[in-house]
């Protein structure tokens, strides 16, 4: 909504304040501030000018005249000028030399077509009014000649550019700013609306309505001898304009001027296109209406119309029909205001995809004492400018509308703010808003047609929290509440997350929804149960309406973005929750109501239709693990990284991964490896498989690794345990063992660490041979095992019994045998 200063202190004496301490105190009382606008401050110089004679330069392709204009100067100026929609005997506003004009254009003398051009004649975008420069602007003949044109006009002005929430319709005008600001300065206001109305038992069209839920009240008055050749005073011009409306003609312009003033939109009906009676009801199916935009529209049973004996002629508090707008030769008008409902409107609006001024005051809720007065401030600005008779008498068709009565303890706006205000401000709070208050300590409250969004003590305690002011409700830090801080399970989230960092990896948020597409890339079999999403109802977008069922697609989507920007090297995590489906779960949950708390059986039932959300961590990287450099090459990230970062999360939770080979969508089959915490699978890790690689755009041999940490068990006694550190010296020993090729590292070494018993400090791979040295099918394992005691230097034979036995137990249980033996 644009609001031009002027205009509101039409009716509220505001004091000598600045613009934006205007708009401060809007603010305040809560309509939101989006911009403040000047108008005018740099127009000078520029007077009015009647055109004595015109010649026209017929030597130039384009029309070009040659004017003289009498500017109440001694003598008249020559203006050269490209337009023609003027005459001698014209009255135009003139730039003389020195003058500036909006955006700073500065006005000069000049030779142009051979001439010599001491000044210009301007149009109304040249005057910052309006878009319109296809022609100069006439001013009424009877404009003083030299009068500055900007005092004249009124062109110099503030707007204010406010956001209106939905509960405030009635700053849609400016009758409602004006309302705010005074009781925000405590000064006087005019009410526009405050008319006296002669009272008339005549009706002025016969009208009727159907359907009391879509309008319960319906205004019609008519003028005659309308002369649709007067144009709109410029005065009016201007103040469209600076409210953002485009003037088109007087009848049309007057019904926006009053929409703008007083907030009830008006319609003008053409009378002698009208056929019959009016009727105001809903739509029947098949009906369609050609509205005024041309567009012909398929109507909805829940539409609201305005008709007459040949059908619809309006989209009522939306916009008319063409069959019976009115034209530039409309001589009798039918004025139209009603009351319609707020929530029928805002449907019928979107459902035609037709948000128009009317639309919007109306679904925000419009005063229903308005259409009277509106309709009478109509015709009569209609017969002041336009020559037009009124009719005597008006149509008033309404149905019962019982007021709206609150009862609230005094005390409440205390209670709600913390702030003890006292009846006696509560009451003149409630006062200024125009509410009828009775009662003591409990408050009967009736309020005012114009804030239909007052319907419970809570609205009451907010207007007299927000007129008092917010910055008057004091600042007190709530007492955090006795606890035993994060639990384990938050603990380790942290962990893991600082772990990563430390790792080198980068924590990201991605997109959390994924659509078909993601699932296809990652190669997921037809039965796959991951493949099993929530689908949302209401998706941001149509390609992604799913509920992740993994974290890789959006960190993958993440890496893609990176290295498509020329980050190469790349190591990143997420953690968050994955949503899965549970079996025979309805598809939606239940909508409970929200008049009192959930059963135990309505708890029950939301959660069975919820997803199970488990905790997920997952990598992803590319490129180099280790950089190249001046100190050599570097080293390609491989499978083995992505299971060193789940064996840095295991590590958080105190626990040793076991990994064996598997295949698993998206991984290479013959690079993945899965997690296993005992018997428990807790994930995947491994290199990406190459038709992944392909489909999401990454580099060749991208890794990947997913787990549920939740599955990891928890740390034994709930705390970190640090390792005892012997003062004793390591022995250290190499063994390399046979083992057939197909025999995983993880189960030798795992078996050496069961042999060595308790002296065993480590075990480590540092080796992998296959050749004809050790047969056909076979592979060599080097491993590092290194001992020690915690009270003792250990002996030669305590280092060889431990070795034997570790070399012994994997001879057991995976069939090594010692290399050479």
């Amino acid at each position: 909504m644009k609001v031009p200063l002027s205009w509101v202190r039409e009716y509220v004496d505001l004091p000598a304040a600045a613009a934006h301490e205007v708009a401060e105190r809007l603010t305040a009382a809560g309509l939101k501030l989006e911009s403040i606008e000047s108008f005018g401050y740099d127009i000078t110089n520029v007077v009015v000018g009647r055109v004595l004679t015109v010649e026209e330069l017929s030597e130039f392709k384009k029309p070009i005249r040659y004017c003289s204009v009498e500017v109440g100067e001694a003598e008249p100026r020559w203006v050269i000028c490209g337009a023609t929609n003027f005459v001698p005997g014209d009255v135009v506003p003139v730039a003389l030399p020195g003058a500036t004009l909006p955006g700073g254009f500065a006005v000069g003398s000049r030779k142009t077509y051979g001439r010599i051009s001491d000044g210009m004649i301007c149009s109304a975008r040249e005057l910052g009014i309006g878009e319109d420069h296809s022609g100069i602007l006439i001013l009424p003949a009877d404009t003083p000649i030299g009068a500055d044109v900007v005092e004249l006009l009124g062109l110099r002005d503030d707007v204010l550019e406010l956001e209106v929430t939905p509960d405030r319709g009635y700053a849609l005008s400016v009758r409602g700013v004006a309302r705010e600001l005074a009781t925000s300065y405590g000064v006087p206001w005019r009410d526009p609306a405050d008319v006296e109305i002669p009272a008339t038992a005549e009706e002025s069209y016969p009208a009727s309505i159907a359907d009391p839920t879509g309008c319960d009240r319906f205004v019609l008055r008519r003028v005659d001898g309308f002369d649709p050749k007067r144009p709109t005073p410029m005065w009016m011009q201007v103040r469209l304009t600076r409210a953002g409306v485009r003037p088109v003609s007087l009848a049309v312009d007057v019904t926006n001027y009053v929409m703008i003033e007083l907030g009830q939109p008006l319609h003008a009906f053409d009378w002698s296109r009208l056929s019959g009676p009016i009727t105001v009801r809903r739509a029947r199916t098949g009906e369609k209406l050609e509205t005024i935009d041309h567009v012909v529209r398929v109507l909805d049973e829940g539409d609201i119309l305005i008709t007459d004996e040949s059908g619809p002629i309006s989209l009522a508090a939306t916009m008319g029909g063409v069959d019976t707008e009115i034209s530039d030769v409309s001589t009798e008008l039918v004025i139209e205001a009603a009351h319609f409902s707020a929530t029928a409107v805002a449907r019928m609006s979107r459902r035609h995809g037709l948000v128009s001024e009317a639309s919007r005051r109306f679904e925000r809720g419009v005063d229903r004492e308005l259409p009277p007065i509106a309709s009478w401030r109509a015709v009569r600005l209609l017969a002041e400018l336009g020559d037009a008779v009124v009719v005597p008498g008006v149509t008033d068709v309404s149905a019962s509308a019982p007021p709206t009565v609150i009862t609230m303890p005094a005390d409440h706006p205390d209670r709600v703010a913390g702030v003890a205000y006292g009846r006696e401000t509560v009451v003149r709070r409630l006062a200024d808003v125009g509410c009828a208050v009775s009662g003591e300590d409990v408050l009967t409250v009736t309020p005012p047609t114009w804030r239909p969004d007052l319907t419970d003590p809570n609205d009451l305690a907010e207007e007299v929290i927000r007129l008092e002011g917010y910055d008057r409700i004091p600042s007190v830090l709530p007492h955090a509440p006795a606890g035993a801080g994060l639990t384990e399970p938050q603990r380790l989230r942290r962990r893991i997350g600082r772990a990563l960092a430390g790792a080198g990896y980068s924590e990201v948020l991605a997109y959390p929804f994924v659509g078909e597409r993601d699932l296809d890339a990652l190669q997921l079999p037809a039965d796959d149960p991951r493949r099993v999403a929530v689908r949302l109802l209401n998706p941001l977008s149509e390609d992604e309406p799913f509920l992740r069922t993994s974290l890789l697609p959006g960190l993958l989507k993440t890496l893609v973005r990176n290295v498509g920007r020329g980050f190469h090297d790349v190591a990143l995590f997420e953690t968050g929750l994955v949503y899965r489906p549970r079996p025979g779960a309805p598809e939606r949950a239940p909508i409970l109501s929200v008049d009192r708390g959930p059963t135990p059986e309505e708890v029950a039932s939301v959660d069975a239709a919820l997803p199970d959300q488990p905790f997920r961590v997952a990598v992803v990287l590319c490129g180099e693990a280790e950089r190249s450099g001046w100190w050599g090459s570097g080293r390609q990230v491989s499978w083995s990284d992505a299971v060193e970062a789940a064996r840095i999360v295991a590590r958080e939770a105190g626990v040793e991964l076991e990994v064996r080979a598997d295949e698993h969508a998206p991984w290479h089959p013959g690079r993945c490896a899965a997690l296993y915490r005992g018997d428990v699978l807790v994930g995947h890790a491994g290199e990406l498989h190459p038709r992944v690689v392909e489909a999401y755009g990454l580099p060749p041999r991208t890794c990947a690794m997913e787990l549920e940490p939740e599955r990891l068990g928890a740390r034994a006694e709930g705390v970190a345990q640090a390792p005892r550190v012997s003062p004793y010296p390591v022995a250290i020993q190499d063994v390399a063992l046979v083992v057939p090729a197909e025999t995983p590292v993880a189960a030798v070494a795992a078996a050496l660490a069961e042999g060595a018993g308790e002296l065993l400090e480590s075990v480590r791979l540092f080796d992998v041979y296959t050749g004809e040295q050790v047969g056909e099918g076979n592979k060599s394992l080097a491993y590092t095992v290194r001992f020690r005691a915690l009270d003792r230097t250990l002996t030669a034979e305590e280092i060889t019994a431990a070795r034997d036995g570790a070399i012994a137990r994997a001879a057991e249980l995976t069939g090594a045998r010692l290399r050479g033996a």
